[in-house]
């Protein structure tokens, strides 16, 4: 009996480490410059107008007649409007961590967002993988943006 306990926790031991090396794999295919670029070589943060989340107070899907390439990533606006705002001031609109999950940057590895579980706190705009974790993510956000900041130089190295 033991030794089917062994099979089977060696078992899971090898599919946790074949997930881990796919999302290894994975990051270096959906990463530039090390902003979120899923799918792979897509437009930043899922097509989302980076600029909308502080205008409009929420997500907005950014049309291809409003893009703009910054630091070789593709970037999607809404109108005109938002694509000039965000050329005049790129670094105050781009997602904090590359538009990669903040909460899992706090427990530091990387994972993708749904532009729809956002918060914008302290002028910046932090994405997060669902409701769900943006939910645990708000629950103490000053301590997790510590974190994530404290990570984030190493993480960015492997989405680069």
């Amino acid at each position: 009996m033991n030794r089917y306990r062994y099979m089977s926790s060696r078992g899971q031991t090898i599919r946790l480490i074949t997930i881990l090396i796919l999302i290894s794999i994975n990051h270096f295919v959906w990463a530039k410059n090390g902003v979120n670029t899923k799918p792979a070589a897509g437009p930043a943060i899922h097509g989302y107008d980076p600029v909308a989340y502080f205008v409009s107070g929420g997500p907005r899907r950014g049309a291809e007649a409003f893009s703009y390439n910054y630091q070789g990533v593709t970037w999607r606006f809404s109108n005109e409007e938002n694509k000039q705002s965000f050329i005049e001031s790129p670094e105050a609109y781009i997602p904090q961590y590359g538009g990669f999950c903040s909460y899992a940057a706090s427990r530091n590895y990387i994972a993708d967002v749904d532009p729809k579980a956002w918060t914008v706190y302290s002028g910046k705009l932090y994405l997060n993988y669902s409701l769900s974790v943006r939910k645990n993510w708000l629950g103490d956000k000053k301590s997790n943006i510590a974190k994530a900041d404290g990570f984030w130089p190493e993480l960015v190295k492997k989405v680069q």
